[in-house]
């Protein structure tokens, strides 16, 4: 039963970053936000719900597993964090890449801090989340597919904005 309740709140909260990617998505293209990465972005959305997906078929395969608590609470303090992130870009905080011509990165909350901590975030959350329930093989298959893609990503989002501060 508390997989099934962690699985369901996983999948609420990934749905509801979406509903506010999608929001913000529209309020960015009004003001003229152009998008990149596009030939990368649905690799990373195959690889997200190919972990979700992974996450319950290793469970089941393992005859249900007992919970780990304690990583459990490190996973649930990484969320507070993440909406730190979300909560810290506001309107430009996105699943894309967009960049509006002419604005700087935002240097506010975390962002006076780290450069990336969403990926920062985005690397815990791919670790703790299968290992909340001894999933050791998602684990570490989705945190090295991970890396391969926040390497590109990071690339792209480094690149994009050289790009505008070059001009």
């Amino acid at each position: 039963m508390a997989f099934l309740i962690f699985i369901s709140f996983l999948v609420a909260q990934r749905l509801s970053e979406l509903y506010v990617s999608s929001k913000n998505e529209k309020w960015l293209l009004a003001n003229g936000a152009v998008q990149y990465g596009q030939k990368h972005y649905p690799v990373m959305v195959g690889m997200h719900t190919c972990f979700l997906v992974s996450v319950i078929v290793e469970y089941y395969l393992r005859g249900g597993t007992g919970m780990n608590i304690p990583v459990l609470v490190i996973f649930l303090a990484l969320l507070a964090f993440k909406y730190w992130v979300i909560a810290s870009l506001g309107t430009f905080w996105n699943t894309k890449i967009y960049r509006i011509p002419g604005m700087q990165p935002v240097t506010r909350g975390i962002y006076k801090v780290v450069k990336h901590p969403n990926y920062m975030i985005v690397v815990g959350e791919i670790a703790l989340i299968p290992l909340v329930f001894h999933l050791y093989t998602t684990a570490i298959v989705f945190s090295i597919l991970n890396a391969a893609m926040l390497y590109v990503r990071i690339s792209e989002e480094n690149r994009v904005w050289k790009m505008m501060n070059d001009k």
